[in-house]
């Protein structure tokens, strides 16, 4: 696989520089995507380092722990989307993640992928981080488009827009795919010298969890919000 130099990425600070400028002049925050940039890539050569001693750990407390931080990091994130922060909420959002990312984390690992044991993480952290992620960004479409909706409609009409609302990014991926995009897990493997056929399976597998691991945190955060 071909090797990236550090100093090449900072070709890619352009494109980001001129989002963030746009950002500051429409937006008006001037900080926003400065700190997410550099909070990104500090994040992520943190885990490249502590992932490389993890995997070599195979342990199994250790991959339950960091599948425990993911969701609660992720809990926090989507709660920052939404007006009413307290405890209550955020229960509900983490409730919402861990089942949604959950019940797929087992059915892949399980069944699809046949990995009976907790402690190779190599497999499990990846996997379980596209699907916590992925139960993030759908919670958070869902809370924020469900609090909105509800100033204005009855709870079925505005759960109907937020659910709808928070699935489009996936539902656009799966009629995409193919003929718009090679999704990221399919190029890296092509890129890597992975059999396109069976990066074809791999991919569809993920697409399949995430669409099923967004859509059961999203319908079980607005099952909470029926009363």
């Amino acid at each position: 696989m071909q090797h990236i130099e550090i100093l090449n990425l900072l070709y890619l600070l352009i494109p980001v520089g001129i989002v963030g400028y746009f950002y500051f002049k429409w937006v008006g925050n001037r900080t926003e995507i400065a700190y997410a940039a550099i909070r990104m890539v500090l994040q992520l050569l943190l885990i490249g380092y502590l992932l490389a001693y993890i995997f070599h750990a195979d342990s199994s407390w250790m991959t339950l722990l960091i599948v425990i931080v993911m969701i609660s990091a992720a809990s926090m994130i989507t709660l920052r989307n939404i007006s009413i922060k307290d405890v209550k909420t955020y229960k509900s959002i983490f409730f919402s993640i861990f089942i949604g990312g959950s019940i797929n984390l087992f059915l892949v690992l399980y069944f699809v992928l046949e990995i009976h044991s907790f402690s190779q993480p190599r497999f499990i952290i990846p996997i379980a981080g596209m699907l916590y992620a992925n139960c993030m960004n759908a919670v958070s479409l869902v809370a924020e488009r469900f609090e909105r909706e509800r100033e204005t409609q009855q709870y079925k009409a505005a759960r109907a827009t937020a659910f709808r609302a928070s699935l489009i990014p996936q539902i656009n991926a799966f009629l995409a795919v193919g003929l718009v995009s090679l999704p990221g897990m399919m190029t890296g493997q092509i890129l890597s010298g992975v059999d396109p056929i069976i990066a074809v399976r791999y991919q569809i597998m993920v697409m399949l969890m995430v669409l099923g691991s967004s859509g059961i945190s999203t319908i079980l955060y607005l099952w909470q919000k029926r009363a």
